[in-house]
């Protein structure tokens, strides 16, 4: 399974709201970084009391992950990981990135597939183009050491319910390296 994190240079456009388990300065710091929601054990109470569904990203520090844990079944895909970059000391990098829609996790599916937004239809040209070389870098980094060959078959970029474009693997990864 490959899975990550990439900041996009211009964002993705999204609003999120941000719910972060933390104590002491680590929760003021989210506080001040613009997180919806701040707390430790009342917020881990507030979630399994039904406010899951309130929250798009929960954010977590190291040492609140042992009553976080308790959350597992209840956000699933939501839950705080370390290798999606949603457990990090540097919370309030953390949340200011997801605020502004920099941020944007990635994971392969079953089948080979990745699904990630890289921008709105209202972006400009040049914005899409950065974001989608960025995100391209990205997959191509998480790539498994023992992945042999063509890692891209094919690659596919539309608006949500619009046609679906084709796009060139080899000079995809050509503009990624740049």
């Amino acid at each position: 399974m490959v899975r990550g994190v990439t900041p996009l240079p211009h964002g993705s456009g999204k609003k999120r709201k941000v719910a972060v388990f933390a104590r002491g300065d680590a929760a003021a710091a989210a506080e001040e970084a613009g997180a919806d929601i701040v707390g430790a054990e009342d917020l881990v109470a507030k979630v399994q009391g039904g406010a899951d569904k309130e929250y798009d990203v929960y954010l977590a520090t190291p040492d609140v992950m042992a009553i976080v844990g308790r959350l597992g079944r209840i956000l699933t895909q939501r839950m705080p990981n370390p290798k999606a970059g949603t457990v990090t000391p540097d919370i309030a990098r953390a949340v200011r990135e997801v605020k502004t829609g920099g941020r944007v996790e990635f994971k392969v599916e079953k089948a080979g597939i990745v699904h990630m937004p890289i921008g709105k239809t209202s972006f400009e040209v040049e914005q899409l183009r950065e974001n989608f070389a960025a995100a391209i870098g990205a997959i191509l980094k998480a790539r498994p050491a023992a992945a042999k060959g063509h890692y891209l078959q094919q690659i596919v970029i539309s608006s949500t319910m619009g046609p679906g474009i084709k796009v060139d693997t080899s000079a995809a990864q050509r503009i990624a390296e740049k």
